[in-house]
C-alpha cells in the first residue's frame, strides 16, 4: 500500500469541474485532476430519486494532502453536500508515484 490517493468528486458543470481542478493543482494539493465529461448520476436527495448530468473529477494526491483537498472542495463547490471520497492506491509505477510526491510538495 502507498500513501497515494485518488479522490472522486462530481461537479454540476464543466466550468465548476475546471475551477476546482485548476485550484487543486495550482495550490499543489493534487498532482493531476482528470475530468470525465457528462456522466449520468442517479441518486437519492431529500427523499426523492433524482438524476443529473455531472462531470467526474479524478484527483491524484497523497494521504497528507487529503484533508486540504476535502476542505478546498467544500469551499469551492456549489453543492450542499459535494462528493469527496478517497480511494487508496495500492501500488503503481515508482516513477508516477514519485511524480505525485514532487507535485504536491
Amino acid at each position: 500500500m502507498t500513501d497515494k490517493r485518488i479522490v472522486l468528486c462530481t461537479a454540476g458543470s464543466e466550468d465548476e469541474a475546471r475551477k476546482i481542478g485548476r485550484h487543486l493543482v495550482e495550490q499543489r494539493l493534487a498532482a493531476c485532476v482528470n475530468i470525465v465529461p457528462r456522466i449520468e448520476s442517479i441518486y437519492r436527495w431529500q427523499e426523492k430519486v433524482e438524476s443529473s448530468t455531472e462531470w467526474l473529477l479524478l484527483i491524484k494526491t497523497t494521504v497528507d494532502r487529503f484533508a486540504a483537498v476535502r476542505d478546498a472542495i467544500r469551499e469551492l463547490h456549489s453543492y450542499e453536500v459535494p462528493e469527496c471520497i478517497a480511494i487508496s492506491i495500492e501500488d503503481g509505477s515508482a516513477d508516477y508515484l514519485g511524480w505525485i510526491d514532487q507535485s504536491v510538495k
